[in-house]
């Protein structure tokens, strides 16, 4: 597959994410759509990393030349799940004190 499709689609993810992130008011639907956006970014990168190992290969690289993208989309989902389990948590507490969701209610924290 040529890797326009993979760049059109991520781009097609991640505007979908941010207008997500954007126009809800929902705190569950925001970290969804922020995830969204994580993984958009995750699967160009391994899509640019499966294109560049594909050219090394072509060179006469080494098998492990180009995979360096993949290991920091590992990174990048064990930091996308922490901050999941920590926002969720957020939530929790938030719904214990306002008995609601929704986003606005945070200004409430302030005082």
């Amino acid at each position: 597959m040529p890797i326009q499709y993979y760049i059109f689609f991520c781009l097609a993810l991640f505007s979908i994410g941010v207008v997500g992130v954007l126009t809800r008011r929902n705190a569950i639907i925001v970290f969804m759509c922020i995830e969204l956006m994580l993984n958009a970014v995750n699967l160009l990168l391994v899509a640019f990393s499966k294109m560049y190992n594909g050219l090394a290969l072509q060179n006469g690289a080494s098998a492990t030349a180009g995979i360096d993208a993949q290991i920091f989309v590992f990174f990048i989902m064990v930091v996308a799940a922490a901050e999941v389990s920590i926002g969720l948590a957020i939530i929790v507490m938030m719904y214990r004190n306002t008995h609601s969701i929704d986003i606005n209610f945070l200004n409430r924290l302030k005082n």
